[in-house]
């Protein structure tokens, strides 16, 4: 009988190992953490430094060229100045305002947990929008410190020949400080599709006493977003955050100042239309950072920002030089850059969201609706908006939100809403309702 027993025992051992092996996996605790993909951190290094090409030099020589030959070179020092300033603004509590949550303000603005970047590290890893996708938080944190740069640098425009630099300096760091986090965390900030399906799943699987507090979990984190975001509305590389937003205050700075000396009395035509070509172009070049970047990973949703960003600009550019053609008589090169930038400021919000045709169509209407607000509606109201800010980018913000509302729907096209709790672990396309989106 003990022999018998002997000779099974191996069977038995081999028997127990094999069922180790099948539930081991069931047994373990919790999964392992992603870690960041190599090409996904290369391609938003690569994006944060085109975003910065954005702004110095391409910014930078956009406004020079269309300024009077005496402003050139203090529209050259005030953007160069902001980049500086609000970086380090950004770094010591402009991130912790924007991207973490505000505790009883967190609808509106974050909080201070991470001022001068504090509990950040080399292993601190940020969410993207795919689920158990990561990037390092640093990398992360530098791609949104350019967004924060060109946004503040943007509005000069609408002032621009008539404010002194120290005084344009203080309004810039409280601008940042009191609109642009506050405005960023509202429609941006979001616990993340990891921390969504973790708490869907908890709840899915709860029963009984345990399911009424998993539902309560799951809605805490559903509610840890900024207001804008918990709306519904979607803005993937920054039409409202950052082109609305920087348009108005554009707009009521020119208000606010007033009209420069000698407005509609003198010529005050741009300096060197060669300088605005080529800042012009480098906005271009730079925009593929600010959309396609904006997936945050090197995926299939970056090709699509970036052939959107490609379309959508050139329409603009051609449906601008074509009116200007059917009332004027005649194109201009100063026209095509203007189209061109308020198609790439139109399909901001829309780059990740709507597909290609749609983003055609997008950048045609934009470059039509801000050339009747640049020309017509400038002239009507005799507002002095020295380079267009309010006309190109909140106009056209305002044009491709709406626009992203409408063509975000699969029926035309679009990417439709992603839901990242009905199949947890996993984003679902929601079913679309054309009016509550645009509402939102």
């Amino acid at each position: 009988m003990h022999a018998l027993a002997f000779r099974f025992l191996p069977i038995a051992a081999m028997a127990a190992l094999l069922v180790a092996a099948s539930f081991g996996p069931a047994l373990a605790q919790t999964p392992p953490a992603p870690t960041p993909d190599k090409g996904d951190v290369a391609w938003m290094l690569i994006a944060t430094v085109l975003v910065l090409l954005m702004t110095i030099p391409g910014l930078a020589l956009f406004y020079a060229g269309l300024v009077r030959a005496k402003n050139v070179v203090s529209m050259l020092l005030q953007v160069f100045a902001i980049v500086c300033m609000v970086a380090i603004i950004w770094v010591m509590y402009g991130y912790s305002l924007a991207f973490t949550s505000g505790g009883s303000l967190n609808d509106y603005v974050g909080g201070f947990s991470k001022v001068f970047l504090m509990g950040v590290t080399q292993e601190s890893m940020a969410a993207t929008f795919s689920n158990g996708v990561v990037i390092p938080e640093f990398v992360y944190i530098c791609f949104q410190m350019t967004f924060a740069c060109i946004t503040p640098a943007l509005i000069v425009g609408g002032f621009a020949e008539r404010m002194k630099f120290s005084a344009l300096m203080l309004f810039v760091a409280l601008w940042v400080t009191f609109v642009y986090f506050p405005i960023a965390h509202m429609v941006w900030y979001w616990a993340g599709p990891d921390a969504l399906a973790q708490a869907a799943k908890a709840a899915a699987e709860a029963a009984g006493p345990a399911k009424a507090e998993a539902e309560k979990a799951l809605a805490a984190v559903q509610a840890d977003s900024g207001l804008i975001f918990q709306w519904g509305a979607i803005d993937f590389a920054g039409g409202t955050v950052v082109h609305i937003n920087s348009g108005i205050a554009a707009l009521v700075g020119a208000l606010m100042l007033g009209k420069r000396i000698g407005f509609r009395q003198e010529p005050m035509t741009p300096h060197s239309l060669t300088l605005t070509c080529v800042g012009a172009a480098l906005l271009w070049v730079g925009w593929f950072g600010f959309n396609a970047g904006s997936a945050l990973e090197s995926g299939s949703g970056a090709g699509l920002a970036m052939v959107n960003t490609f379309v959508a600009t050139a329409a603009a550019g051609l449906s601008w030089m074509i009116m200007e053609f059917v009332f004027k008589w005649k194109m201009s090169l100063l026209g095509l850059v203007s189209g061109v930038v308020a198609g790439l400021v139109a399909v901001t919000p829309a780059a990740g969201f709507v597909g290609p045709m749609g983003a055609a169509m997008l950048g045609a209407v934009a470059g039509v609706v801000c050339l009747f607000f640049c020309t017509a509606i400038k002239w009507l109201l005799r507002y002095d908006d020295s380079l267009d800010v309010f006309g190109i980018h909140c106009i056209g913000g305002i044009v491709g939100a709406l626009g992203t509302g409408l063509l975000v729907s699969p029926e035309f096209g679009g990417t439709g809403i992603l839901d990242y709790v009905v199949n947890p672990g996993a984003a679902k396309v929601a079913e679309y309702v054309r009016d509550v989106q645009l509402i939102a």
